[in-house]
């Protein structure tokens, strides 16, 4: 039976205010657990315009249909709109998470920054940044962030070294295969890194050998036994416009009897051998369907 552990990635103040209320409402008629990842900062996503130079870019764009997906205003925001707050308009909504019994956890201060900037910053700018970003969880949740999740799948030796500053449980900075230990740059890291296994939705939409009718039966062939599996998706696509299609695919696991599994939950018991996890290189590589590098387990 594959065991498949659903790590939600919440971009923006949209996301948080529409898509996660959404997500909550399906996965518990599916009795299915999740880590939902917050942005807890400023909404900057309309400078991510910016990102036009990458290679890769239009191509997604055009695929992806970004303007329906994320709404007009978000693609303004801090830039011909103010960038809202996303931890003070939406606590309440990071707090139903929680009390619905969902796994919670920082996916940054402001995702922007995070993705654009994080491999250039300065440690102490680092530091700062993920700082922001905990100190908003434990005003909105009264406790410390035990999980976190890179936008974009960016990292970096300064990001690891805060991570293992803070703590972390574990975090899901990666692309890969299966749970290993962090190394960059001969460093290894201290903090587990759990990495995504599957490919996100963003990246088999609008593509010919992927129509919609076909993604639930592809993602379904992807699923090993053998190991952990573990999906992102976003509040902004799978809690909004692919709703549908996401509760095809939980409809497909629940009749094929996968088991959902929590990350934190996965963490831990993969902690009580902490010797036989192996030491991986994280290796910044190009990956089907998505523009520019990210993150990925090294070989």
């Amino acid at each position: 039976m594959p065991k498949l552990a659903l790590k939600i990635d919440v971009d923006t103040e949209r996301g948080t205010r529409v898509g996660v209320p959404a997500l909550v409402a399906l996965l518990r008629e599916f009795e299915a657990s999740a880590c939902f990842l917050f942005s807890l900062g400023p909404d900057n996503t309309g400078k991510a315009i910016r990102r036009v130079f990458r290679p890769g870019f239009f191509k997604k764009v055009s695929r992806t249909s970004v303007v329906s997906m994320y709404g007009v205003r978000t693609l303004l925001n801090g830039t011909l709109l103010p960038a809202p707050h996303i931890g003070r308009k939406h606590a309440g909504v990071m707090r139903a998470v929680r009390e619905a019994g969902f796994e919670t956890g920082i996916h940054c201060n402001d995702h922007f920054r995070w993705q654009d900037y994080v491999r250039t910053m300065p440690l102490e700018k680092v530091r700062a940044e993920f700082g922001a970003a905990r100190s908003e969880y434990e005003r909105v949740f009264g406790t410390r962030a035990l999980t976190a999740g890179a936008p974009g799948w960016q990292t970096c030796v300064n990001a690891r070294q805060v991570y293992d500053e803070a703590d972390l449980l574990y975090s899901s900075d990666t692309r890969g295969r299966a749970p290993f230990f962090p190394r960059i740059d001969g460093r290894v890291f201290n903090t587990l890194e759990i990495p995504s296994t599957l490919p996100t939705f963003d990246e088999l939409l609008g593509r010919p050998e992927f129509p919609d009718d076909k993604i639930v039966a592809h993602y379904m062939s992807l699923l090993r036994e053998d190991a952990l599996n573990v999906f992102t998706l976003h509040a902004e696509i799978e809690g909004m416009m692919k709703a549908p299609l996401f509760r095809a695919l939980l409809e497909a696991c629940r009749e094929a009897g996968v088991e959902f599994v929590r990350l934190d939950d996965c963490a831990r018991e993969l902690l009580k051998t902490r010797g036989t996890i192996p030491v991986r290189d994280i290796v910044m590589a190009e990956i089907d369907g998505r523009s520019g590098f990210v993150a990925t387990e090294g070989e």
